[in-house]
């Protein structure tokens, strides 16, 4: 292997992430490999962007043609392929319309400003939104306001103000935190918190931020970024909940790696934006779109949903079975293919461990293993991800 293909510090990248010295060079399915040659069984695709694997056998021929074709025009003309997307993404969401973007930050900075127009057309000069604790919206001024991290919010003070932070799964604590206030206009959320730690939201909580949205007249706004797009068995893992939202952020697994980032709205939202309120130059292009359009295609021939259902619940289960009684391990949490383990200590250093022993993962909220694989994933592989990462997790816990 040509040692300048290695992975070396770069003194021309800035220095903005915690990297493993690997650096990737290709991949097939859940498999990658390294510019060593090295291969990995891939639990992290992408953090939850890989929905069909790596280099899949009909998407690829799909992008090529859309590159040699046509990859970037403007929103000055229509794009057929937004229209397509869009109205497949409202078949699937029961919503109402789409604004396109390229990342999950955009779209959930859309649905911020979304939410103060709402405000604002209803005589409210400064809106208030309803947000968590241990939220993860993004790092624009505004969405990383709306976070719920102290680490990540540290240094980039003053934060956007108008933001009202509850507990998870507390629906009295949102009845007392938004009492008499005339200035909410929305409740923000993710269905599963996956920067901050696999943390879901209960379908009964669901269903009480719904009717309580309903009675004040404020937007319900659900970020299925992380969550969306299949990971726990349904499109969107508010579903399982039977309620439908009105403003929802999608971004990662849309594109299955391309970048893409999406804002659905329904009735209540779907004509606050009017021409001149917001924009984007790359998002909604023709090859994001084609990338949108193909993804949803293939999930829904190859059968991906009730895939990541089914795998997921076996990973899971093998999870359970090996770490049945462990002293260290909190909780293994989640749905689908979104699965966490919650150790009772910091052990981010199972992220390299794991990839030396041929594993991808990450650690989120410094004590949380996170897996969000290829949704294509298969049974036999899911027994290879327990076969690999439950010696790893005994051994740090013994340490």
């Amino acid at each position: 292997m040509n040692a300048a293909l290695k992975p070396v510090a770069s003194p021309h990248v800035m220095n903005t992430y915690g990297r493993l010295p690997i650096a990737m060079s290709h991949g097939r399915g859940c498999r990658l490999w390294d510019t060593d040659g090295k291969e990995y069984l891939d639990a992290l695709g992408g953090i939850a962007v890989n929905t069909l694997g790596h280099g899949h056998p009909k998407l690829v021929p799909a992008l090529q043609d859309q590159i040699a074709k046509l990859i970037h025009s403007s929103n000055y003309y229509r794009v057929p392929d937004q229209e397509r997307l869009a109205q497949m993404l409202v078949e699937r969401s029961g919503m109402s319309n789409v604004f396109f973007c390229s990342t999950g930050l955009e779209a959930n900075e859309a649905a911020l400003k979304l939410a103060r127009k709402y405000g604002h057309d209803k005589g409210i000069e400064r809106p208030e939104i309803v947000v968590y604790e241990k939220a993860f919206h993004g790092r624009s001024i505004a969405t990383l306001s709306a976070t719920g991290n102290p680490k990540v919010q540290a240094g980039f003070g003053p934060l956007v103000e108008g933001f009202i932070r509850v507990p998870l799964n507390d629906i009295e604590a949102l009845r007392k935190a938004t009492a008499g206030n005339p200035n909410v206009v929305a409740v923000f959320f993710e269905t599963i918190q996956g920067e901050g730690g696999v943390n879901p939201m209960r379908a009964q909580y669901l269903k009480d931020v719904r009717a309580l949205c309903d009675a004040n007249d404020w937007l319900l706004m659900i970020d299925e970024v992380q969550c969306g797009m299949g990971r726990t068995g349904k499109w969107f893992a508010h579903q399982w909940a039977g309620i439908v939202p009105d403003v929802m952020p999608l971004a990662k697994g849309l594109g299955s790696g391309v970048p893409i980032g999406a804002v659905v709205a329904g009735p209540k939202a779907a004509n606050i934006f009017q021409p001149g309120n917001h924009g984007t130059t790359f998002g909604g292009n023709p090859l994001a779109m084609r990338a949108g359009v193909e993804t949803i295609r293939i999930m829904e021939e190859d059968g991906l949903l009730e895939n990541a259902a089914r795998v997921g619940e076996h990973l899971r289960a093998a999870l359970e079975k090996g770490l049945a009684g462990k002293p260290g391990v909190k909780e293994i949490r989640g749905q689908g293919l979104m699965i966490g383990i919650e150790l009772d200590r910091p052990c981010g250093v199972l992220t390299q461990r794991a990839a030396d022993a041929g594993l991808l993962l990450s650690v989120t909220a410094d004590s949380v293993i996170r897996m969000v694989p290829p949704l294509i994933m298969t049974t036999a592989e899911a027994d290879e991800v327990a076969g690999i990462l439950l010696p790893l997790i005994h051994a740090f816990l013994a340490e």
